[in-house]
């Protein structure tokens, strides 16, 4: 596998890190349990680095020198490709030939290493995008900033020479066909899944204490990446329009924000904090730093609903979490949020982000505990349809299928050699 601009080692929810972070570990480990070796192969960002390291049993990330260890932004980073590609020949070179039996790329910019790669080592190549540039610049937050031409190229450059994409959802699937001309039969559905061993129901009031939160308040929680995209600003504003109908909600209620400022979000890295206070909810506001493992989980718990409002999502995978501790999830019905939570069973979708309309929603949320613990209920059974023991099985089955359609190619070529 390679990841190129993201390890699957940093901290989900800052700087790059998010849901694929979280996705290439995860597979990685369930196809090593199903007996396939994986390394992931992943640009080295400090010195302090191992080369290798073992991430999982049968799993291990290798980091690769390519440019300065610190200050590359990934907008910088296609400059740093041919070191990247150069130092995962290199490893290659050091195996015995035909080591190596399929490559998964993840992104565009490894989907452009593994391009030459693929041809070298004379191996299928299997992509998974995580995001397109065409649907986010369709999708762009008011303000923000669109993806450049390079990467709309580069995206379709990759498209037309990997053997095999994987996707999450049928939606991402008609994506691809619709705006990149990809072959509907070259495509498969996988969906991304949830540990369902650590992400369980389960009592937040110690959280709860812990953040100084009274035991009667009611709690929203934000937690990714903190940018335009993510649109966490509309959870203020829609609290705001909540207050103008309904004051006493507003007076328990508490906001929890997890996670780093990253993309666009660094150019005002101020801006979330100061909307707080020009709504006047600043008390009402609480900013952490990401979290991590049972840290994570203790978040999810402590909140009445988890919200989800961004503006393109290819899956959701916070959205899935929170279902999976048993939190109803309020998201924008966009991307892949529409499969990740199942409206009106596991929590509610709103079409568009208009302030008045979420604060609608999550008032009556919150105002009607049977409807909540309804959902609640729900959520959690949702949740179980989806595991990452599932997504590793659908991608094995997209492998063979990929390895068997390279075996045929091949001896189809052998035969008019002959």
């Amino acid at each position: 596998m390679l990841s190129m601009h993201t390890s699957p080692l940093d901290q989900p929810g800052t700087g790059d890190a998010g849901g694929m972070n979280v996705y290439v570990l995860q597979v990685a480990a369930r196809l090593a349990e199903a007996g396939v070796a994986v390394e992931i192969f992943t640009r080295a960002t400090s010195s302090d680095l191992a080369d290798c390291v073992m991430a999982a049993p049968g799993v291990t990330v290798r980091h690769i020198p390519a440019g300065p260890y610190e200050g590359l932004l990934k907008q910088d980073l296609p400059a740093q490709l041919c070191a990247f590609t150069a130092g995962v020949l290199r490893a290659e070179a050091a195996r015995p030939p035909g080591y190596y039996d399929l490559l998964h790329t993840h992104y565009w910019l490894s989907g452009h290493a593994g391009w030459l790669a693929k041809d070298r080592w004379g191996v299928p190549l299997v992509h998974t995008a995580h995001t397109l540039a065409k649907v986010k610049n369709a999708l762009l937050a008011e303000g923000d900033t669109p993806e450049p031409l390079s990467r709309v190229v580069g995206e379709e450059q990759v498209v037309g020479e990997a053997d095999r994409l994987v996707v999450n959802t049928p939606s991402e699937a008609e994506d691809l066909i619709t705006r990149y001309d990809a072959e509907a039969a070259k495509i498969s559905v996988v969906p991304p899944g949830v540990d369902l061993t650590r992400f369980t129901p389960g009592d937040g009031t110690a959280t709860r204490r812990a953040l100084g939160l009274p035991p009667d308040a009611y709690v929203l929680a934000f937690l990714g990446r903190i940018q335009p995209l993510k649109a966490p600003d509309l959870v203020l504003r829609a609290v705001a329009e909540l207050r103008a109908r309904d004051p006493e909600i507003v007076k328990r209620l508490h906001i929890l924000y997890v996670g780093g400022l990253s993309g666009t979000g660094l150019q005002r890295p101020d801006e979330l904090h100061e909307l707080a206070v020009h709504l006047d909810l600043a008390r009402r506001v609480h900013f952490l730093p990401p979290r991590s493992g049972d840290a994570l989980v203790d978040i999810y718990r402590a909140a009445d609903v988890v919200c989800v409002p961004s503006f393109n999502e290819t899956f959701g995978l916070v959205a899935l979490e929170a279902q999976a501790c048993g939190t109803p999830v309020v998201a924008a019905a966009v991307g892949g949020l529409p499969v990740a939570v199942a409206d009106g069973v596991s929590g509610v979708l709103i079409n568009g982000h208009g302030a008045g309309e979420w604060g609608r929603v999550l008032g009556r949320l919150l105002r009607e505990d049977g409807l909540r613990e309804l959902l609640a209920s729900g959520a959690r059974t949702h949740a179980e349809k989806y595991s990452w023991s599932k997504t590793a099985a659908g991608l094995l089955c997209a492998y063979r299928e990929t390895l068997y359609a390279r075996a045929a190619q091949n001896a189809r070529a052998g035969l008019r050699r002959a």
